[in-house]
């Protein structure tokens, strides 16, 4: 069993790459957050566990009056639990029995090994399926798929990604698996949001808000509008993305949601200064400061102190855009903060102290953010500013030589992100390029289409009167086919019956034969058997035989003949039915137990049939001798070898099938290494000519079992 352990914790987990954006991922309570997205690189992820749901949020720090961005606030993936040995827990999940439960499992470490182990992550994700199918669980394939087009996401097979994720959606709805439905079209959303298909992702978006709806599940609605707020934010729509903020906040004030009520706080105090209205923004952040600060949300507070400082320096209030700052960079020695958002708050501060003609002060901050850079020089990058501020701080103190040298490691840095951003846009613009190409050709080729279907349409009049007249004909072979195939059915029928009537005359000969057979089996071979019993008893009363050995051999050879006389009546008995009746077998082996009773006092026998099994069930003579047999043959063999003190003899359903198990708490043995003799090969060449699933497990001091499946 996996423990939840629903803790507060701020870990930097991976650097990933996002500029000017914060991620906020809600999951759900019963789910711990494990994520690795190959694409993001070189940012700090902040994990917090609050009111029982869990925030994932990805943020970089930027130069001075640019916003932290929630321009990325949604629902990724649904996450699973993380175990720290799932290579224990995936041993334990494979002992599990119920196909439900160790199918899901499947899913969850699946899941997790995919940032852990990617190799791993394909093979269990495969076990899983082939699980799934084998034991027609629809829910756990369609469960695994979803996570099957995670892990080509992931592993960065963007096609495979897409074909995974349409799959599981066309299963969830063929299924009727709302839930994974939902999490299908989220996944899909943010597989075109991160190929920056924005029309495409706000239509998975807006497909999932109206199943929300249309499930009257108002709550859940506040996580698709969040998202398509996000996306219109994207698309620099700030009106729109409001509207979709607003409503989201609507949402999650109905239903107390209030760390979700803090997140949209930001995201409309954002819209808002973007639009301009920057007095309706600051009494926005503060009102998340507010909330935040109740629920003891530190990462949401000192985001929103950040952005409430920005806000403050663009309305060109520096006194308290600074405090503000130095109210946000003062945060508790037990909070991780991630070094990019430091950086700039670094910056900021220099700025403003450059500024107010404090340069002193501006290189205090200035030389912080350079040890920052040392200790993480791969945040180099986003220290551009920095340098700008720390050449505009020495020239105010006459440090020339020095001003000179952060002025050229400035323009040094942006060169290296022009470069960046050049190359991405010559890319963008070559697949552009590519793409109005292809739609030419496509126009070309449409133009042609339509030239081809004007001289098809002209043939097509011709045509008709051709398939008008082959209808005709076609009506008339067919009238003439029908005729000739009741005809040839009549004659099949006729067929039919004589070798009905022909089975049934050579049954009744096998029948008459059989009967003969026993007959004289009983009355020679019985006969015989009989005579050689009754001859031994004279011999041992009729002589005063003192030779033990003798005696003893005579004894053995009594009581061999006698059971050799059982085995010959069993034998006659089945072979004088066409078929044998489930009470009839269970007579028969409720007789046998009784005579192994008697041979051994001191072993206990139980013999118990389930309530469910069919008892006028009907076996051919042959299926019902063999599974006697085979019954017969184990618990003498428990009688023999095993050294039981309880032997028992089972019959119950296993779906369809019927199940005869003979188990004791013998001595057991290892499967490996016993050789296999004439009783066992027996027993599973019987359960073959049956069609019948015969299985042997032994333990050494834990018994053994027979399983015969039919």
């Amino acid at each position: 069993m996996i423990r939840r352990n629903y803790l507060q914790i701020a870990l930097n987990l991976f650097k990933l790459s996002i500029n000017r954006k914060k991620i906020d991922l809600r999951l759900n309570n019963d789910i711990l957050v494990m994520l690795l997205i190959n694409f993001f690189k070189k940012a700090s992820v902040i994990i917090s566990v609050i009111n029982h749901r869990i925030y994932l949020m990805l943020f970089v720090s930027i130069p001075l009056m640019k916003e932290l961005s929630l321009s990325c606030c949604l629902i990724l993936y649904t996450f699973f639990g993380f175990s720290q040995n799932l290579d224990s827990l995936l041993t334990e999940a494979r002992t599990i029995k119920d196909d439900s439960v160790k199918i899901r499992m499947y899913n969850k470490i699946g899941f997790s090994y995919i940032f852990n182990d990617t190799d791993k992550a394909l093979d269990v994700i495969k076990e899983g399926k082939q699980l799934a199918n084998n034991a027609n669980f629809k829910f756990g394939l369609t469960e695994l798929t979803n996570t099957h087009g995670i892990y080509m996401d992931v592993t960065g097979k963007s096609d495979s990604a897409a074909y995974y994720f349409e799959k599981a959606l066309k299963m969830s709805r063929e299924y009727n698996f709302d839930n994974i439905e939902s999490m299908c079209l989220n996944n899909l959303g943010m597989f075109n949001w991160n190929r920056g298909n924005y029309n495409d992702a706000l239509d998975y978006f807006f497909q999932s808000l109206k199943m929300d709806e249309a499930r009257d599940s108002e709550r859940s609605t506040s996580a698709s509008l969040n998202n398509i707020g996000l996306i219109y934010q994207e698309m620099n729509l700030a009106e729109k993305a409001l509207t979709y903020h607003k409503k989201a906040l609507e949402v999650r004030k109905k239903y107390n949601l209030e760390n979700e009520q803090i997140a949209s706080y930001n995201n409309i105090g954002i819209n808002l200064k973007d639009l301009g209205r920057l007095d309706e923004a600051i009494a926005t952040y503060k009102t998340g400061i507010a909330l935040a600060e109740k629920k003891n949300n530190l990462i949401d507070y000192y985001r929103l102190l950040d952005n409430l400082a920005n806000a403050y320096y663009v309305k060109g209030n520096t006194d308290l855009a600074l405090s503000t700052y130095l109210k946000a960079l003062d945060k508790p020695q037990n909070f991780k903060a991630d070094e990019k958002s430091i950086l700039a708050l670094y910056n900021n501060i220099a700025t403003l102290y450059n500024e107010r003609n404090e340069p002193k002060k501006a290189l205090s901050y200035i030389n912080k953010g350079f040890t920052l850079v040392d200790k993480y020089p791969e945040i180099e990058l986003v220290a551009t500013d920095l340098y700008l501020s720390s050449a505009e701080a020495h020239y105010m103190l006459n440090n020339y030589d020095k001003a000179r040298a952060s002025k050229h490691k400035f323009i040094s840095l942006k060169d290296s992100i022009f470069s960046e951003n050049n190359a991405k846009a010559i890319a963008d613009m070559e697949i552009k390029y590519e793409t109005e190409k292809k739609e030419k050709e496509i126009l070309i080729q449409r133009a042609e289409l339509a030239e081809r279907d004007l001289i098809i349409q002209e043939r097509n009049y011709q045509i008709f009167g051709l398939i008008a007249l082959a209808i005709i004909l076609g009506i008339l072979g067919y009238l003439i086919y029908k005729q000739q195939e009741l005809k040839n059915r009549q004659l099949q029928k006729e067929n039919e019956l004589k070798d009905a009537l022909l089975k049934i005359e050579t049954q009744n000969r096998l029948q008459e034969q059989r009967l003969r057979i026993s007959r004289d089996l009983h009355d020679n071979i019985g006969a015989q058997l009989t005579f050689i019993i009754s001859s031994i008893d004279n011999l041992k009363y009729g002589f005063d035989i003192k030779d033990e050995k003798l005696k003893t051999k005579l004894n053995n050879i009594s009581d061999f003949t006698s059971g050799t006389i059982y085995e010959l009546r069993d034998t006659i008995w089945a072979m004088n039915k066409n078929e044998i009746t489930f009470e009839d077998l269970q007579t028969r082996i409720t007789n046998y137990i009784e005579k192994a009773h008697l041979s051994d006092a001191n072993i206990e026998f139980e013999f118990s049939v389930d309530e469910r099994v069919d008892t006028s069930k009907k076996f051919t003579s042959v299926e019902g001798m063999n599974i006697y047999r085979i019954i017969q043959e184990a618990i003498h063999n428990s009688l023999k070898y095993a050294n039981a003190s309880k032997i028992e003899v089972n019959v119950h359903k296993d779906l369809s099938n019927l199940v005869f198990k003979i188990t004791d708490d013998g001595i057991g043995f290892k499967t490996e290494e016993i050789v296999r003799g004439n009783g066992l090969n027996n027993m599973e060449k019987r359960a073959k000519e049956i069609e019948g699933e015969f299985i042997v497990k032994s333990k050494e001091n834990e018994g053994t079992s027979v399983k015969l499946t039919i």
